[in-house]
């Protein structure tokens, strides 16, 4: 008796599916990016940039915290931005972020429009 071209592919697939969910090199590389607002007051339209994308939130409280997971696609630098309390545009360039690169980066929004880029 033969057995149908659907049923072979079915049963090679299940023989094969945990060979290749086993197979190196196909884990993800993830960072984990923590931004705490540190500048004494709230903040609007937070945007962070990173290669091939961004994130961000609409308002981040005084002492708050965001918390972000990327996965970087190609090289680039990180860059934050946000409006301060006072309706001025705050602008900072952080390092430059590889792909593949995995971690914690944490972002310390301070007042005077500057930030700390701290990575781990």
């Amino acid at each position: 008796m033969m057995r149908s071209a659907g049923v072979r592919g079915a049963v090679l697939t299940a023989a094969l599916l945990p060979l290749l969910t086993a197979a190196p090199g196909c884990r993800s590389h993830h960072m984990e990016i923590t931004v705490e607002n540190r500048t004494g007051s709230a903040i609007r339209l937070l945007e962070v940039d990173y290669p091939s994308a961004s994130f961000g939130a609409d308002s981040l409280a005084a002492g708050g915290e965001f918390h972000y997971r990327i996965q970087a696609r190609g090289s680039g630098p990180l860059k934050v931005q946000y409006t301060a309390e006072d309706g001025r545009q705050r602008q900072d360039n952080g390092p430059v972020l590889a792909e593949g690169e995995e971690g914690r980066m944490e972002i310390a929004l301070l007042p005077g429009g500057k930030a700390e880029f701290h990575s781990r």
